[in-house]
């Protein structure tokens, strides 16, 4: 016994040895020596972890906060309501990548501290890490959807391609997200019906809700009404929506814009009226400058043509 216990030094560190020396080699210097050894091991894994926890904390709150928009539109509580949404997108973006780096330094270093346990204690770790490797291959086999999804699900937050509130297309299904994981995307549509897309068959997003949205209507005239009379009209009906306080300071965050003619038809003139707006606030803009265009023809006795 005093020989097995003294072949748990053999080939060590000075560590060992020198806490053997330190008993002048009593027969169980050998074997609290390794447990001392076991224990600074141990002690010194969670350390490495608790250090690598506040650095993967440090980078996320640093990542959390980014620059302002402000510079790119005007300033007030528009471009304010942008900064604090692309805020909490990165807030949330940041905290769940934050969780997943967490988990995978912990699963490493400790991991990482455990074989070199065994190792001190002379428990033979090469069947137990061929085990493992055998196991990880037949997990890689049967989950390989699984795997597709996290992947897919890392690069999505990574990019910020879309978070919960966005209104998105997937090809699939479109609606509004109320859930993100690394597996699964929860969506909501017009309907109420909620649908659940796996992050890895997701090849396409249209996303409606990130930075800036655009709302337009497309005007249809008689083909001999007069091009510079409702062109002028339709400016002064993008001047008083820019002059309306409601809408300028919660919805609308550039002065609308009057393109002209956008198409020519045997029956109709196309003009085309647009406003750059927050995000998801383009349905309602839309409606209201579908109301304030009709009642401008409407007073103006210019009559519009149905699309063909």
């Amino acid at each position: 016994m005093t020989k097995d216990m003294a072949g748990l030094c053999q080939g060590d560190t000075v560590l060992c040895s020198t806490l053997v020396g330190m008993f002048d080699n009593a027969p169980w210097a050998p074997l609290v020596a390794t447990f001392v050894t076991v224990i600074l091991i141990l002690v010194l894994a969670f350390v490495v972890r608790n250090i690598a926890h506040r650095l993967i904390t440090r980078v996320i709150n640093r990542a959390a906060t980014g620059g302002s928009i402000a510079s790119r539109f005007r300033k007030g509580a528009v471009t304010d309501g942008i900064d604090a949404l692309l805020h909490e997108r990165r807030k949330q973006r940041a905290e769940t990548m934050g969780s997943v780096l967490k988990h995978v330094a912990s699963i490493v270093i400790l991991g990482t501290g455990v074989l070199t346990v065994l190792d001190r204690l002379a428990i033979p770790i090469a069947p137990l890490l061929t085990s493992v490797g055998i196991l990880g291959v037949a997990i890689g086999f049967g989950a390989q959807e699984l795997v597709k999804d996290f992947i897919a699900g890392m690069f999505m937050l990574l990019e910020d391609q879309y978070g919960v509130g966005d209104v998105i297309d997937v090809g699939g299904a479109i609606g509004t997200v109320e859930a993100v994981t690394l597996r699964v995307t929860r969506l909501r549509d017009a309907d109420g019906r909620v649908w659940y897309v796996r992050n890895g068959t997701i090849t396409r997003v249209g996303n409606e809700s990130q930075g800036w949205s655009r709302a337009y209507m497309d005007v249809r005239v008689a083909y001999d009404a007069d091009v510079m009379s409702v062109r002028v009209l339709l400016e002064h009906v993008a001047e008083e929506i820019w002059a309306d306080a409601e809408l300028r300071e919660s919805k609308i965050v550039e002065e609308p814009q009057v393109f002209g003619v956008e198409q020519l038809s045997d029956s109709s003139l196309v003009f085309r009226i647009s406003a750059k707006t927050l995000p998801a606030a383009q349905a309602e803009v839309s409606r209201e400058l579908r109301l304030r265009v009709k009642t401008a023809l409407d007073a103006a006795g210019i009559p519009m043509v149905a699309a063909a």
